[in-house]
């Protein structure tokens, strides 16, 4: 392997004071997750904070208003719930970032000093988290490995029985609120993006009951009924060419699709007495939430302020708890009351992040369609075309929303415009839009940035010589394709964590991002092999002209190092002007001092490449 730059990391970004400890601010300032409570005990609640500077897992108790860090790991902690009673918190061990562990648990309480947590479900093998679902008497837990998938079942804490395994991707899905039913998701069709729904039951692990709605509509189990013996099971699908709802009764073996007045797409989870639903609306990149009374059909619009709803869940009281940010006002945690008032629900410790510029819409007319772009610009610039960095999201499945970013406020610090592009691929804008990039992805992709780039320099937004293309995972690998397929519309290029070259990455992914690709690609490099190659940046990577930076995880699953290793030898090799960041973790980091550096490195990067320092 050669020895590649190493990336250059400045002391600062800004001469002056007050704008260096505004942009540092944002990343610093706490913030918190949606607290998940536990159904029987209400007020015993977990979430996630980075208030340490590292995400961990924190325990709230709301009866007594304290708050107890549970985990303190090097590298942090995502994954995390709290059993129905309330007694223990459950949360995913993996290793420095790789996904790779188990599910352990411990008292609300707290275990005692120099005692580990314990294996939340006895006889399951590590493996990357495949769901759970944890009852009083059951606990379900799904490993994803390269055998497949296994379904792990425990009773009573006893040692672990396999209730499902298959060579194809899926997990668990949902538990009955009585523990007698559970419903998987699967992929035994071939297509883990378009996933078929069974259920199983808890007392032998035989199939109850199947629901497929056929190739390319894809339908996800949600939750049942939070009634006991109930078995209605909350559905998304597709049947339409867009995620709505419906109700099925798994026992009666019957529907009711909820056809809802409202544009783009629908999630929803139960009020708490079963007879209504919370619903999340999702339209050009911001949501709104609903409740939807089931007896009735009625719907009503819940007051909450304009913007993107991380999450949102009801209480038993009928208060609405829900995240919140848009672009210019930072993340709080909220909660609408039955009367209609609403206010912060949980304050994290420390000051208050600062504000940014706010988005603006652009729907760029294409011959596929139109494209949806937010932009946002410094409030004090300059009339006229500016510095623009196009960043583009990961996913592909995912998109970017009115919601706080203090990267993307950073950016506009710096003295750029920041475009985003929700290209074919995206969520939130149908299933066709979601699905265009099948047979060709990236390219498909590079397709809606190139439009979005002509909008934006013909609208005076961008300066043509000034635009740096930006990403993170799949955003990464869209950065280097775009770099080597449309080497005149750039002027640099930063990738995190990408793919870089895909037949490697294949070889070395997670089993469930192979059977991602499988379905994507329409199977594997053996049988598309040439479709592969056709879509990796590698294959491009001698048209590359302009400096490139890399940031790149060494325990990375998604996008592992070996492939991006094999890309950056073949820049080394035509001496192309490229920079390298490596960091000891996973997919990302979950470290604020980690996430600040590799975000001033990128900036300064690309002020650099741009000479404009």
């Amino acid at each position: 392997m050669s020895t590649h730059p190493v990336a250059e990391v400045p002391d600062h970004l800004f001469a002056d004071d007050r704008a260096e400890a505004r942009w540092r601010a944002r990343f610093h300032a706490a913030r918190v997750s949606l607290p998940d409570w536990a159904l029987q005990a209400p007020d015993r609640t977990v979430y996630i904070s980075n208030a340490s500077g590292v995400w961990e897992v924190y325990a709230w108790d709301r009866a007594t208003d304290t708050h107890r860090q549970v985990t303190d790991r090097p590298n942090g902690t995502l994954h995390a719930t709290v059993s129905p009673d309330g007694e223990q918190i459950w949360w995913f061990a993996d290793t420095d970032g790789d996904e790779f562990g188990t599910w352990v648990a411990e008292p609300f309480a707290g275990r005692p000093v120099d005692a580990e947590a314990e294996p939340g479900v006895v006889g399951a093998k590590a493996g990357y988290p495949a769901g759970l679902e944890i009852g009083d008497e059951v606990s379900v837990v799904g490993v994803a490995d390269d055998d497949g998938t296994t379904i792990y079942l425990s009773r009573g804490g006893a040692e672990a029985e396999v209730i499902y395994q298959n060579e194809h991707d899926g997990g668990v899905a949902a538990l009955s609120y009585d523990e007698t039913l559970l419903a998987i998701a699967h992929s035994e069709h071939g297509d883990n993006r378009h996933p078929a729904l069974r259920v199983l039951s808890v007392a032998d692990g035989s199939t109850v009951a199947e629901k497929w709605d056929g190739k390319g509509k894809g339908l996800s189990g949600i939750s049942f009924s939070p009634v006991s013996g109930d078995t209605r099971l909350l559905v998304l699908h597709e049947r339409r060419g867009r995620e709505e709802l419906l109700i099925w009764d798994v026992a009666a073996d019957t529907e009711q699709e909820i056809v809802l007045d409202l544009p783009g797409e629908v999630d929803a989870d139960w009020y708490t007495d079963g007879t209504a639903l919370l619903v999340a609306h999702t339209h050009q990149a911001r949501n709104t939430l609903h409740r939807y009374d089931i007896a009735t059909g009625t719907l009503s619009t819940l007051d909450t302020p304009p913007g993107t709803i991380g999450s949102a869940h009801t209480r038993p009281d009928g208060t609405v708890e829900y995240s919140w940010s848009n672009a210019a006002e930072p993340f709080a945690v909220r909660a609408l009351f039955g009367d209609g008032t609403d206010r912060i629900l949980l304050t994290p410790p420390g000051d208050r992040a600062p504000s940014s510029a706010s988005l603006t819409d652009a729907f760029v007319e294409t011959e596929n369609g139109t494209v949806h772009a937010l932009i946002a610009r410094p409030v004090d610039a300059p009339e006229g075309p500016l510095p623009t960095v196009f960043t583009l999201h990961g996913g592909p499945h995912a998109a970017d929303e009115d919601r706080f970013s203090a990267y993307r406020a950073m950016w506009v610090d710096a003295g750029f415009a920041v475009v985003h592009v929700n290209y074919r691929g995206s969520t939130g804008y149908g299933s066709a839009w979601r699905d265009a990039i099948e047979g060709r992805p990236g390219l498909t992709e590079l397709a809606d940035v190139a439009a979005v780039h002509e909008w934006a320099v013909s609208s005076g937004v961008a300066d043509p010589a000034r635009c740096v293309v930006n990403g993170a995972s799949w955003g990464g690998y869209l950065v280097l394709l775009a770099l080597g397929t449309q080497p005149d519309l750039w002027a640099a290029g930063v990738a995190g964590v990408p793919v870089a070259d895909y037949l490697a990455a294949y070889e070395d992914e997670m089993e469930p991002l192979r059977a991602f690709d499988r379905a994507l690609f329409g199977g594997s490099p053996a049988e598309v092999g040439a479709l592969y190659e056709e879509c990796s940046p590698i294959t491009y990577v001698d048209q590359v002209r302009v400096p490139v930076l890399v940031l790149a995880g060494e325990n990375d699953p998604r996008c592992p190092i070996r492939q991006i290793d094999n890309y950056l030898d073949r820049l080394a090799a035509r001496d192309q002007p490229y920079e390298v960041y490596r960091y000891d973790a996973g997919h990302g980091s979950l470290v604020v001092a980690e996430t600040i550096k590799q975000s001033l490195i990128e900036v300064h990067f690309a002020l650099r490449a741009l000479k404009l320092r």
